[in-house]
């Protein structure tokens, strides 16, 4: 690692991002190149962005030896970065094992590390590694991830693509109205949704006083708007500035989330049941009232769909109450070591005929490792992989299944030549009932449970998926799991 940052590299990199902006770009494409940059000016091994949700963060960008890290959760409790200065040095013994402990290639020695605040507020934190052959960063390198840190909290401010999540409460502090004030209520910051939820704009605020009750710490307020739209309020502390405080407010006139989560359910449920249902009864009525005239070979291909679609129907029940548990929890076996290419070979040969016949198993090596984990799964996983595949590109191209292993973990890949995924919904596609707009949802559009109900087996093992676009065209889902 050179003594000092590389500043003609920054400057260039500087001048590239805004070029990119100014283009029109945003979101996880200029993310990324960031994150590029912050490796290359610190001449670190590999560099990453974790963006913060209740609880948790997760990996949405990274380069070098952390790019397979891409998908990771990231647990915040007791990490060092959470409190205290805005960017610190750390061993790695002393960041959490979630991420730094998963990133593999190099001697890994220590993390230089910066939060991306808002006003105080953490949207999520970008890491640079260094090997044990590399001397210690400098009081520049701080000040040059510091200010790299800064740009992406710009990002987030402007809303430029990002966040890539929306369930946390920083991140959801950013679509919902957000505002500084001073001790006398007087508005420092007024974010646009802020100007959306009022009908009033930041011209027309800065300087004054709030329109409406601010709530103790902690508390809730339900303000009603002169239009009639009802705000509820939320309050808080800026750390580190005890004379200015954060409010939030969102629009809650319309039912409760639980609720429009609860009809949505039904209404998942409905759909997704109707079909196999509707096979199992039609064949069923068949062998009933035309036993006779069916004959031998019809009436055994009769009872084939009706076993075909039974299951499918079970695999389908399994999905829906696993998907909407809110426990966390998605049942399975105890893990324990397997061999991951002959689990793959044996779930593909139990997938519908149809999609069977484009699977491509020839990348799975001879000799893996084992991994750990609960190969059982291995169905439900590849099953909804393959399936997404296979909605969305064309019937005559291949579903290639590879597999790889390193010194941490065991890989597998599942790739097609289809319509690809958008950078922006890499991690989106992974929400409950979240799917895409109507021209890029393929054949058979689903429920939006399949990726999502993946992540959270896949993570119940200590392992993670991600999303990313193909070279060449198509998308690529990547299942990572520890060595045994």
């Amino acid at each position: 690692m050179p003594d000092r940052p590389d500043y003609a590299a920054l400057t260039r990199g500087q001048i590239a991002l805004l070029d990119r902006i100014n283009a029109g770009e945003a979101g996880l494409a200029v993310l990324n190149q960031l994150v590029r940059l912050a490796q290359d000016v610190l001449g670190g091994l590999g560099a990453g962005f974790a963006e913060y949700s209740p609880g948790h963060g997760r990996i949405i960008a990274a380069a070098g030896v952390c790019a397979r890290a891409l998908g990771r959760r990231v647990e915040l409790a007791g990490s060092p970065l959470a409190t205290g200065r805005r960017t610190q040095l750390l061993p790695l013994e002393e960041v959490n094992d979630e991420f730094a402990g998963q990133i593999e290639g190099g001697d890994r020695h220590r993390m230089l590390g910066a939060r991306c605040e808002i006003s105080g507020l953490a949207v999520g934190s970008l890491h640079v590694y260094y090997g044990e052959d590399d001397s210690e960063p400098g009081p520049e390198h701080h000040d040059v991830l510091e200010l790299l840190a800064t740009n992406i909290a710009h990002m987030y401010g402007d809303q430029a693509g990002l966040p890539v999540h929306g369930d946390g409460p920083v991140v959801a502090a950013l679509s919902d109205g957000l505002t500084i004030i001073d001790r006398d209520c007087v508005v420092q910051l007024w974010n646009p949704a802020a100007e959306q939820l009022t009908g009033r704009s930041a011209a027309e605020m800065l300087g004054r006083e709030l329109p409406f009750p601010v709530p103790p710490p902690g508390q809730v307020l339900v303000h009603r708007l002169p239009s009639g739209r009802l705000l509820k309020v939320t309050a808080g502390d800026l750390p580190h500035t005890p004379a200015m405080r954060v409010v939030t407010f969102r629009d809650s006139t319309d039912q409760d989330r639980r609720h429009e989560d609860r009809d949505l359910f039904v209404a998942v449920t409905s759909h997704e049941l109707r079909t196999p249902v509707t096979v199992i009864k039609g064949y069923a009525d068949t062998l009933t009232n035309h036993w006779q005239t069916l004959g031998e070979d019809g009436r055994q291909e009769a009872v084939r769909v009706i076993g075909a679609r039974a299951g499918e129907l079970a695999r389908l029940v399994d999905r829906l109450l696993s998907a909407t548990s809110d426990d966390g929890e998605v049942a399975g076996h105890p893990p324990g070591p397997f061999d991951l290419a002959e689990g793959l070979r044996q779930a593909a040969a139990d997938l519908p005929v149809d999609l069977r016949r484009r699977l491509v198993l020839d990348g799975l090596p001879a000799e893996l490792p084992k991994a750990f984990g609960d190969r059982d799964s291995l169905a439900t996983i590849l099953t909804e992989l393959a399936t997404n595949a296979d909605k969305y590109s064309d019937r005559d191209t291949e579903v290639e299944v590879s597999a790889a292993a390193d010194e941490a973990t065991v890989t597998f890949r599942v790739a097609d030549r289809g319509i690809g995924v958008k950078p922006e919904h890499v991690e989106r596609a992974f929400e409950r009932y979240w799917q895409g707009d109507s021209h890029d949802r393929g054949r058979n559009p689903g429920a939006g449970l399949g990726l999502y109900l993946v992540r959270r087996i896949v993570e119940r093992q200590h392992g993670w998926v991600s999303l990313r676009p193909r070279a060449g065209g198509g998308t690529v889902a990547e299942v990572r799991l520890p060595r045994a």
